[in-house]
C-alpha cells in the first residue's frame, strides 16, 4: 500500500476526461489553474499543496503544440513544488509519427519529446496505444503503454456480427490487426496502399477473403481520415457486407469528419483520448470511453499493483 497521498490533475485539453477518470476513481480533480497573457504565454499553476505526493497529470498532447507545452510547464511546477513522484497520464502521445529519421535531415521528435518529459521531472508515463512501440526505448524512466483493445473487443463482441474480418488499412498496421483478430478469433485482411505523398493515398488493394464479411478496420490513429475512408471503399467494392472502423485517436484533422460521412463506412468506433468536434455530425461515431481503465491502472501505480495481467497485449 502506498504511504503516499495521490492527487490527479489535469491540462486543459484533458479536463473532460480527467473528470470521468476521478469519478472512476472515487476522488475530486485536483485545484490547479492557468493564467494566461496578452502575448500568448501562458502558467500553469498548482491551488493546493503538493509536498510528498504522488502526483497523475492528465493531458494528451494532440494539436496545437501549447497541449506539450502545458504538460511540460506542470511537471515542471510539481517537481518545484516538492511532489514525491510525478506521473504524466498521455492518453495520446502526440508527435510519435516521427520516431526515425526517413529521409535527410529531419528530426526524430518522438525522442525529443521523450527528452523533453524527462528533462522536466516526468518520473514515469502512461499512454494508450503508441504509434511505435519502439518509443518506449526513448525514454530512460517507467513508460507503460495500454492497449485500447481491452474497450474495443467487448464492444465489437456486442455487436454480435455474423461472419466477422478484422483488417489491417496498411501494413504498418498489419501487427495491430492481428492482435485483434486473435482475441476475436477471426481472418485477416491486409490492405495494401501506395501513397502518392504525405496524407496521400495512391492506390489500395486487399489481401484476403472479403466477400461476403462484416470487416472492422483497426488502426491506432486517424487523421485526415483518407486511408481508411479509401479501404473502406475498396473493400465494400470487392464485396464486403459491411465495413466499419475502430480507432484509437481521432485526431480527424482538414475535412476527415465530411469525408468519413460520405465513405461506405457505417460506424467509426474511438475512444475519448481526443474530443470529438461537436460542431460535426457525428451520427456514424461511437466512443468509448478509457476512463475506466485508466483510473484502474493509476490506482494499481499508486499502490504498487502489476497491470500486465490486466493490459497487456
Amino acid at each position: 500500500m502506498a504511504i503516499h497521498k495521490i492527487k490527479i490533475f489535469t491540462g486543459r485539453s484533458s479536463r473532460y476526461l480527467a473528470e470521468k477518470i476521478v469519478e472512476k476513481y472515487g476522488t475530486e480533480l485536483g485545484n490547479s489553474e492557468v493564467l494566461e497573457f496578452s502575448d500568448g504565454e501562458f502558467q500553469p499553476s498548482f491551488n493546493e499543496t503538493i509536498r510528498g505526493c504522488t502526483v497523475f497529470i492528465v493531458q494528451s498532447t494532440f494539436p496545437p503544440s501549447d497541449n506539450l507545452m502545458e504538460l511540460l510547464m506542470m511537471i515542471d511546477a510539481a517537481r518545484r513544488a516538492s511532489a514525491h513522484q510525478v506521473i504524466a497520464v498521455m492518453p495520446y502521445f502526440g508527435w510519435a509519427r516521427q520516431d526515425r529519421k526517413d529521409r535527410p535531415r529531419v528530426p526524430i521528435t518522438a525522442k525529443l519529446v521523450a527528452n523533453m518529459l524527462t528533462a522536466a521531472g516526468a518520473d514515469r508515463i502512461i499512454t494508450i496505444d503508441i504509434h511505435a512501440d519502439q518509443i518506449q526505448g526513448f525514454f530512460d524512466v517507467q513508460m507503460d503503454t495500454l492497449y485500447a483493445s481491452w474497450v474495443f473487443v467487448s464492444y465489437i463482441k456486442s455487436l454480435g456480427l455474423d461472419n466477422l474480418s478484422i483488417a489491417a488499412p496498411d501494413m504498418g498496421a498489419a501487427k495491430r490487426a492481428a492482435l485483434y483478430a486473435k482475441k476475436l478469433q477471426t481472418p485477416i485482411i491486409i490492405s495494401h496502399k501506395e501513397r502518392a505523398k504525405a496524407n496521400v493515398v495512391g492506390s489500395m488493394t486487399a489481401i484476403g477473403d472479403v466477400e461476403g464479411r462484416n470487416i472492422i478496420i483497426v488502426d491506432d490513429m486517424i487523421d485526415t481520415g483518407g486511408t481508411i475512408c479509401m479501404a473502406a471503399d475498396m473493400l465494400m467494392a470487392r464485396g464486403a457486407k459491411s465495413v466499419r472502423a475502430a480507432i484509437t485517436h481521432p485526431l480527424l484533422s482538414g475535412n476527415a469528419y465530411e469525408r468519413i460521412n460520405a465513405s461506405a463506412l457505417s460506424e467509426v468506433i474511438v475512444t475519448d483520448t481526443i474530443p470529438l468536434n461537436p460542431a460535426k455530425d457525428l451520427s456514424k461515431f461511437t466512443v468509448i470511453t478509457v476512463a475506466d481503465m485508466l483510473a484502474d491502472v493509476i490506482e494499481r501505480v499508486h499502490n504498487y499493483k502489476e497491470i500486465s495481467s490486466l493490459y497487456s497485449r
